[in-house]
């Protein structure tokens, strides 16, 4: 499933911390181990299990596929990007970097894909198909160096880097600053008056290491159980 929300990667920031820790994957064990660790140390997360349940453990394929979804939640809602991603699973026999360099701009255009958007994952994919990008090499990085790397790679800024680290690495401690979604869920469960920046945001989920990528499901999960677009557990 691809990230409830996006931001504009302009206006998505640096990292945000120094600190890394070593590589951990998510799975639905360390899931909820997470979850109970952090109920138990925030109230205010602690609430949306209390009001909403369990959120799901989101997450998406790594490799190719993976990122092509990322860039395709740059700046469109959820809704749009998952429905781009089905276009283009019916249009090539898989979503594989040589498939996806069939296409024309025509077909890719019907699929959802911007002109910029087609040009950054064609970009990607020659690069795997040349030998250039090898995706897999960042399983066995941490997530400093991980995130370094894929920045590297035209079209891919701060935040489809963080929503790479989350979803498709299920990395614990992922964060993606600058997330809207993430931002309106802080200032509805804080009580804040005006939305917070990111850096307000980015200094209260230090409070949440190693599992800022927990933190920012359940958070993602209270955003869109109270706006109706998700049911409840």
């Amino acid at each position: 499933m691809l990230t409830p929300s996006a931001c504009g990667e302009a206006a998505c920031l640096p990292p945000i911390s120094e600190m890394q820790l070593s590589p951990q994957d998510l799975d639905s064990g360390s899931f909820r181990e997470g979850i109970s660790e952090l109920a138990a140390r925030d109230a205010d997360l602690a609430g949306i299990l209390t009001r909403w349940g369990e959120p799901p453990f989101w997450t998406y394929s790594d490799g190719f596929p993976g990122l092509v979804l990322s860039i395709l939640a740059q700046q469109v809602s959820l809704e749009s990007a998952d429905a781009a991603y089905a276009k283009l699973e019916t249009a090539v026999p898989s979503v594989a970097p040589q498939e996806f360099l069939s296409l024309d701009d025509k077909t890719l255009k019907k699929v959802g894909f911007s002109r910029q958007k087609a040009s950054y994952v064609r970009g990607i994919a020659r690069g795997i198909v040349l030998g250039d990008i090898d995706l897999r090499a960042l399983e066995s990085m941490d997530d400093d160096l991980a995130r370094r790397t894929l920045l590297r790679l035209k079209g891919i800024g701060p935040w489809t880097a963080d929503a790479y680290l989350l979803f498709a690495l299920r990395r614990a401690n992922a964060w993606p600053t600058g997330d809207l979604a993430l931002l309106k869920a802080i200032q509805d469960l804080k009580g804040l008056t005006e939305l917070p920046s990111p850096e307000h945001a980015d200094a209260l989920a230090m409070d949440w290491m190693p599992w800022r990528g927990v933190a920012a499901r359940m958070l993602w999960f209270h955003y869109l159980c109270s706006r109706g677009r998700i049911a409840s557990a």
